[in-house]
């Protein structure tokens, strides 16, 4: 099994080494990660992977190696999972069931009724349509339905409805080297180029040398010149997680080919919509965020900017201090949507949302209407359109 593993993780590109293989049968030999599934991901993910980029690779590849090593545990306890236990308790409505069920009425009414529930709450609830609990309707909890409320305890989207989430979600960071599905998605960016020789002289200069060589009288006279580079700078903002899941293909083809494209490229994570901190690596994210305001300083006015994502939240985590489904943000990100837009006067939004959806959806019309029209459908057609938008 270890060396499918090994051979495996060659295979998907993750430079792995004799010397990191016979470190892990040494760590697992020693007994490090016993018989835990989890101990023994992390000690192999240590011991085989030297560069983050490579993670996304390893976890595909470890999870497909491992398949079904979780249910070792049961010769060494016969515990039942947790995971089961709760999906007992999921509850699942039919459309005419869900119809039925109001919303409190609106953001402040709904985080004032939180607050006296936490206050008023001693004990776990199922099944309810009052307090924090699981498969019930109530606004507050897990693995039920409400319309409008704040998730609570649960793994992953199932309705899409959760106007705040309380809870730590982990996010996965793109991979920059997958195979584009088609090379049409890397010429569109060749639109946005404005080439320059820039840096160390490092390119032989032929015309150059053949007329320094002539007027030397035949004696060879070399000449050299930077390389030639794309001189376009650009910012890319990517929205992970939540119901970005679905798109992580398409956006994954779109970092590749700018990645190819583009030497002066700087890139950024958020979710939803861009508040007061963004970050550079999904499994970090949680210590180390980067301040909006230090991009905006760092990176001058003359950085083209693209926000992906499908820009589907509740209308709240815009337009109201304290909205974003994950932490409490102090000002709108409607505020931080309009700064970033004043410092950088050619900015699209790409959407992997189908276009004919967008009128349909609160949210997607109010992010248009602050990009002023400059959202395009992250398909072909789309991104030929934005690039041209960014090109003037």
């Amino acid at each position: 099994m270890f060396v499918t593993f090994f051979l495996e993780l060659r295979q998907a590109g993750v430079p792995v080494s004799l010397r990191e293989y016979l470190t892990l049968l040494e760590g697992v030999k020693a007994g490090v990660a016993n018989y835990s599934v989890n101990d023994f991901y992390y000690f192999s993910r240590t011991a085989m992977v030297k560069d983050e980029r490579h993670l996304d690779r390893f976890d595909r590849v470890f999870g497909h190696v491992f398949k079904g090593l979780e249910l070792l545990d049961e010769a060494f306890g016969a515990r039942i999972p947790e995971e089961w236990l709760r999906k007992l308790a999921e509850r699942h409505l039919t459309d005419a069931e869900k119809a039925q069920i109001e919303a409190l009425g609106g953001w402040d009414k709904l985080m004032e009724t939180l607050r006296q529930r936490l206050e008023e709450q001693k004990k776990r609830h199922q099944g309810g349509s009052k307090w924090i609990g699981t498969a019930g309707t109530s606004p507050f909890g897990a693995y039920g339905y409400n319309p409008e409320g704040v998730r609570i305890g649960q793994e992953g989207n199932r309705n899409f409805r959760a106007v705040k989430v309380w809870d730590q979600r982990d996010y996965r960071n793109l991979d920059d080297q997958v195979e584009l599905g088609t090379r049409n998605m890397k010429v569109a960016l060749r639109r946005l180029r404005r080439f320059a020789r820039q840096g160390a002289p490092t390119e032989l200069d032929l015309d150059d040398t053949i007329r320094s060589t002539a007027h030397n009288a035949g004696l060879l006279d070399l000449k050299m010149r930077p390389e030639r580079h794309n001189a376009v700078k650009l910012l890319i903002f990517f929205d992970v997680g939540g119901s970005m899941d679905g798109h992580i293909r398409v956006c994954e083809e779109l970092f590749s080919a700018a990645r190819a494209e583009f030497k002066h490229l700087e890139y950024f994570y958020f979710h939803n919509c861009l508040y007061e901190r963004v970050w550079k690596d999904n499994i970090r994210r949680g210590v180390d965020k980067i301040p909006t305001w230090e991009v905006l300083r760092t990176y001058p006015a003359d950085y083209r900017v693209i926000l992906v994502g499908d820009a589907s939240m509740s209308p709240y985590e815009i337009f109201h201090p304290g909205g974003s489904v994950e932490h409490w943000n102090e000002e709108a990100g409607a505020v931080w949507m309009q700064r970033l837009l004043a410092t950088y006067q050619r900015a699209i939004w790409l959407n992997p949302v189908a276009e004919g959806r967008w009128p349909w959806l609160e949210s997607i019309r109010s992010i248009q209407q602050l990009m002023a029209g400059r959202m395009f459908p992250l398909t072909l057609d789309g991104l030929d359109r934005g690039i041209r938008e960014l090109s003037r």
